[in-house]
């Protein structure tokens, strides 16, 4: 019994190498790791998974996010869940606030608007605390488990993105009878956030150009969570409402790797939860990035146009894919992007 609780802790604490996996399909062309900076965009960073008081790498990526914002003047941050490890906070009062994010992400880039989304990690103690603490610090802006909000692209009221920032945790069945989780899941109301979604989704609105969901699991992963539970209950539940109202991306964190995968649809899914510990991760027929190292992303959105690019714990950009929007007609690549309008 020793020995294999021995072996255990090895294989758990064994560093997992950096890999970063591309599909031929992504058109790859090695050797341009130059930031693009996009004229006249919306530019907002992507992280998940990270809230470790700065070890394992969270200070050196919270790093480059803070080069990488000022670089292209970023109007803001998603968080994409997990933010306090290992269990949440307790309360709006909670030191994890100050040791896992204020002292942690201190570039004057990054002192704008943060838009949180819930983890299950931040269920274990209380997440709405983390909803309070909105009322003590001036960036962290998160009114409620989900909300919404839509930003003028380059101050352009006519042109629009449209992100909606949801609760993925009430979707799972397996947690109303999680002894962790179960407590702040059960009180939730998982049908009325979906009509809340419906809701924000189906605004008419013409001057919404681009539609995003951000949420914490993942409907598509190529990481340990390919068939689990928690991916199998996100697709079945949410993809057909990302079907019926032409969501164009949606960004979720809880693997630990960086991908970009495009299934049947419309709808690219972005997977940014390395800011802080770095896991396997494997290619799907249906991935174009599949990274296994410490990063964030960078989304860079014009009228017409959506250019994500990662950037590792270096500072390295390794993968561009860009988004038209006209019907039929996106381009995605590795290395090397298509610049309209930068």
């Amino acid at each position: 019994m020793k020995k294999i609780l021995v072996f255990l802790f090895l294989v758990r604490f064994i560093p997992v190498q950096a890999q970063v996996r591309i599909s031929e399909s992504a058109q790859n062309k090695p050797g341009d790791t130059v930031l693009v900076r996009k004229g006249g965009a919306l530019n907002f960073l992507a992280m998940g998974d990270w809230g470790r008081n700065g070890a394992d790498h969270q200070k050196e990526v919270a790093a480059q996010m803070g080069k990488t914002a000022a670089e292209v003047n970023a109007n803001f941050i998603i968080a994409a869940g997990d933010n306090f490890y290992p269990s949440g906070v307790i309360s709006e009062q909670d030191p994890l606030f100050k040791y896992s994010f204020e002292d942690v992400y201190t570039a004057f880039s990054l002192q704008w608007d943060w838009y949180p989304v819930l983890g299950n990690h931040d269920y274990k103690s209380n997440p709405d605390a983390q909803v309070a603490y909105s009322k003590i610090s001036r960036r962290w802006k998160m009114p409620a488990r989900y909300y919404s909000k839509t930003f003028a692209i380059n101050g352009d009221t006519t042109q629009q993105v449209l992100i909606a920032f949801i609760d993925t945790n009430p979707f799972i069945p397996e947690f109303y009878k999680n002894a962790e989780y179960g407590p702040n899941v059960r009180n939730q109301d998982s049908t009325a956030q979906k009509k809340w979604l419906e809701s924000v989704l189906g605004n008419p609105s013409k001057n919404i150009r681009w539609k995003i969901v951000v949420g914490h699991h993942p409907m598509f992963t190529g990481g340990s969570r390919t068939d689990a539970y928690d991916t199998k209950a996100i697709r079945n539940t949410l993809k057909p409402v990302l079907d019926k109202y032409g969501v164009d991306v949606y960004l979720a964190g809880h693997e630990h790797s960086l991908q970009h995968i495009v299934p049947a649809g419309k709808t690219h899914h972005f997977i940014s939860g390395a800011a802080s510990e770095k896991t396997p991760s494997v290619l799907l027929p249906e991935s174009k990035l599949a990274a296994s190292t410490y990063g964030f992303m960078l989304f860079s959105v014009t009228g017409s146009q959506l250019l994500m690019q990662v950037i590792d714990e270096t500072g390295k950009v390794f993968y561009k894919t860009t988004i038209d929007k006209q019907p039929n007609s996106i381009a995605t690549n590795a290395n090397n992007s298509k610049q309209k309008g930068s």
